[in-house]
């Protein structure tokens, strides 16, 4: 039987979170310790449970089905389970997250340098996705290339910049402002949304359970194990650059005042403490998270599709990435508007299916749980959704009164009502049906 050395296993554990560590990670926990200021506690706290506790849990529940969605989706159906995985490979991948790579790392490790440029920002994407599409094109070295190169490049940086904003502050922690002064925890637990990591977990699972097999391991119940430990390292590693983030920008209120977003905050403190130099660090970290963050997501989004499609692996991740590199010459600011609003619909299924799996042995049959759960989160995930987008009168009124509708979390109550009417009646019909594993 094989088994993992201690060295592979942290590796392991170093190319997960460097999977998760993209450019959102980076640039959010500062903006969002900016406004919490002194209720930086609380809204750190929230951010942690959507940023890193439920990745965790994903990661978890695809491990113990097997490291793959078809396995988690199974209680409601082929088409539905198909539908759901279609929609989330797409906007993790080539619609959304996987441009915003490019996109971002242009943004704040090159512009700084070069201003605004179309035809600098082609040529930046044109290198950027050939040095993805060379990492993806063997993923069978995913771990050594990213795992045990990357990687270590990448904690390094990151090191120096999280000991510079505990050691070196830019000034004392400021007032909560907006939001954050009547309820940090929620506007923190919302802010989690937009790392994108739980939806990235969905897709990262197989990844992290093809690289454990092509380490010859077989054993399901070592590669369920193996995948657990890769996640917590991960998840170590997440909370640590998270709050030493969000620490950089509670006390950062004063040196970047009228910062726009977390990159501008980010760009301000280490100018300010490093100097030029240190906008070549800040562009390696940015360049380098998101980097390994796109190969992450087109090996995953080509594995999925090449299997759905019967189309070969490398066909699709030229295709994948070819597409992903002409979304991200469209430009940040309307990546960012079309993507929230999927992001706000999507969210609330990822959070319930990873739950409803996770809670698997107590259900007598689970698509009696699922099937009802999941169909009324999807209709609260549209209603959210179209409310994001700006077609708030399409919605009816009585969704905006439910309680935490002003918080984006109307769906959670019509939610847990529908999970406890099937549990009922879940144990009331009886006859025990077939189990995830």
């Amino acid at each position: 039987m094989t088994r993992l050395k201690s060295l592979d296993l942290l590796a392991l554990g170093f190319m997960t979170f460097a999977l998760f560590l993209g450019a959102g990670n980076i640039i959010f926990p500062p903006s969002a310790g900016m406004a919490a200021g002194d209720n930086l506690g609380q809204a750190a706290f929230g951010f942690l449970l959507t940023g890193v506790g439920l990745p965790l849990l994903t990661v978890v529940a695809l491990a113990r089905v097997g490291g793959g969605m078809p396995a988690l989706t199974a209680p409601i159906g082929k088409v539905a389970g198909i539908a759901l995985a279609v929609a989330v490979y797409l906007a993790i991948g080539p619609l959304f997250a996987t441009p915003r790579t490019a996109v971002v790392s242009f943004e704040i490790g090159i512009v700084p340098f070069t201003g605004q440029d179309p035809l600098v920002m082609f040529i930046y994407t044109l290198v950027y996705f050939a040095a993805v599409l060379f990492l993806v094109l063997n993923p069978g070295r995913l771990l050594d290339r990213v795992g045990k190169v990357i990687t270590p490049v990448l904690i390094a940086a990151l090191l120096v910049l999280g000991f510079a904003a505990l050691f070196a502050p830019a000034g004392e922690i400021g007032a909560a402002v907006g939001d954050y002064q009547a309820d940090p925890l929620t506007q923190g637990f919302l802010q989690g949304y937009l790392t994108m990591d739980a939806l990235g977990a969905l897709v990262f699972g197989i990844v992290i359970a093809a690289a454990i097999r092509d380490r010859g391991v077989t054993e399901p119940g070592l590669i369920t194990r193996y995948s657990v430990i890769a996640g917590i390292i991960a998840a170590i590693g997440l909370s640590l650059v998270y709050l030493s983030l969000f620490y950089l920008g509670a006390t950062s209120q004063e040196l970047a005042a009228g910062a726009q977003n977390g990159g501008q905050i980010l760009t301000i403190y280490v100018q300010h403490t490093f100097g030029s130099v240190g906008l070549v660090l800040l562009a390696i970290v940015i360049t380098l998270a998101c980097l390994t963050t796109g190969v992450g997501l087109i090996a995953a989004c080509g594995e999925f599709f090449s299997a759905l499609l019967n189309v070969s692996y490398k066909s699709v991740v030229i295709v994948l990435t070819l597409f992903s590199m002409a979304v991200a010459n469209q430009g940040l600011t309307q990546l960012i508007a079309v993507s929230v609003p999927v992001l706000v619909g999507l969210y609330p299924l990822a959070i319930v299916l990873v739950a409803l799996s996770l809670a698997d042995r107590l259900w007598v049959s689970t698509p009696r749980i699922f099937v009802p759960v999941m169909t009324v989160t999807l209709v609260f995930g549209i209603a959210d959704g179209l409310s994001a987008a700006g077609f708030s009168q399409l919605v009816p009124e009585a969704f905006g009164r439910l309680p935490l509708a002003g918080q984006s979390l109307g769906w959670l109550v019509p939610v847990l009502l529908t999970l406890a009417v099937a549990a009922m009646v879940d144990r009331a019909l009886g006859k025990p049906q077939a189990r995830l594993v």
